[in-house]
């Protein structure tokens, strides 16, 4: 799909530089030239005859090089290409993207140019979260520039948290989506992710142990490919990915509300871990001890969001994906429940506390379908998601 493309890498300072290796290396993979841009700091991690070998280019270096400028290079460079990827973006050079400052190549080529632009964050937990930067990246995506990533992960510092640079093939699959040629281009895919909270008191609340992991690593990977999403997530431990329409939301009710009005899209896949039943009565004042023991709590069911959509008489995704979160007798609950709710696939996991699986970084999947199951290896949440968005995309193609 890169095939003819004329990529412009601008590889900035800091240890993910290396990664821009790899890079090069997969986009020519896909027929795509890379024409490399490796700014001073970039100098610092990886060598210009490295980058050069692997492009089969010259590597800019300067903007004032007297040969290149007789011609305005820098003008020529920042408008051949199909699209610009930054790579790794730092905080300071996507600060200076966002101020409109060009003090070096790099910097004067962004701010010269009009051909579409994907930046790769990579700093440490705290530049990433600094209230500089978020007002950077909103400026940014205000803009127009697209971004892919950064991953959580451990840093080179030694801390963990947002802030890796994310994988090559990552970006190679968000240059795809950013020229348009995704495979699911043009689609637009909602997305459940995270827990509800069902309030009792206003500090108390009924939840279930999701992280939000999996939902994120499926809106991220759906992106990847081309397509509009639309993130519904509850109170989820990690956050979403960029590059999507992000509703955040609490309770169930809440979750079925922000979902129809998302509606009509091409696929809906549930991933959110919503609970089955709230107070019906939660109270507006803290529940206290009393001597009389523990207050008594009436329930009642909450709305069925993956049932309710996939019995649409009008407005029904082509594809209606949902979880089945099992514990025993996993692949015989999980087909009665595709049966029983009228979706498309369930992706049948055994959340078992053995497996590790719920709140983890891995899952082990059972795809369902009408035909019948195909079991997954266990592998990551990302590699999960991977596999899924591109089985979306094969259905809706």
């Amino acid at each position: 799909m890169l095939a003819g493309k004329r990529i412009l890498l601008i590889i900035g300072g800091g240890i993910a530089a290396f990664k821009a290796l790899d890079l090069i290396r997969r986009l020519r993979e896909r027929g795509a030239s890379v024409t490399p841009v490796l700014t001073r700091a970039g100098e610092e991690f990886v060598t210009p005859l490295s980058v050069s070998a692997l492009a089969g280019k010259k590597v800019f270096r300067d903007l004032f090089d007297l040969t290149d400028e007789a011609e305005m290079g820098h003008i020529e460079l920042s408008r051949s290409a199909d699209l610009i990827v930054v790579a790794p973006a730092t905080a300071d050079l996507m600060a200076k993207m966002a101020t409109g400052q060009a003090d070096d190549l790099a910097s004067t080529l962004l701010l010269a140019t009009d051909t579409p632009v994907l930046v790769a964050p990579a700093m440490n937990v705290r530049m990433w979260e600094h209230a500089a930067t978020r007002r950077n990246i909103a400026t940014l995506k205000g803009d127009g520039i697209a971004f892919v990533g950064p991953n959580d992960g451990d840093m080179a510092c030694g801390e963990y948290g947002p802030g890796r640079m994310a994988e090559p093939l990552e970006i190679v699959a968000a240059a795809e989506a950013r020229l348009g040629n995704g495979p699911l281009a043009g689609k637009r895919v909602l997305v459940t992710s995270g827990p509800t909270h069902e309030p009792i008191d206003p500090v108390r609340y009924i939840a279930n142990r999701s992280s939000g992991a999996q939902g994120t690593a499926i809106a991220r990977a759906l992106s990847g490919l081309g397509a509009e999403v639309i993130f519904v997530t509850g109170p989820a431990d990690v956050p979403p990915p960029e590059g999507v329409e992000v509703v955040r939301v609490g309770s169930a009710r809440e979750m079925l509300t922000a979902v129809e009005a998302a509606l009509p899209t091409d696929a809906a896949i549930f991933a959110a871990a919503v609970a089955d039943w709230r107070v019906k009565s939660a109270s507006d004042k803290k529940l206290k001890k009393t001597k009389g023991g523990m207050p008594a709590l009436e329930f009642e069911e909450n709305p069925d969001i993956l049932a309710t959509v996939s019995k649409l008489a009008e407005g029904r995704p082509g594809l209606v994906v949902g979880f089945a979160a099992e514990t025993d007798e996993v692949i015989e609950n999980a087909t009665s429940k595709r049966q029983r709710k009228g979706c498309d696939w369930i992706l049948a996991n055994d959340v078992s506390p053995a497996t590790g699986i719920m709140g983890g970084q891995e899952n082990a999947v059972t795809l369902i379908t009408a035909e019948g199951a195909e079991e997954w290896p266990r592998m990551t949440k990302a590699q999960v998601a991977d596999r899924l968005a591109q089985k979306v995309a094969d259905a809706l193609e």
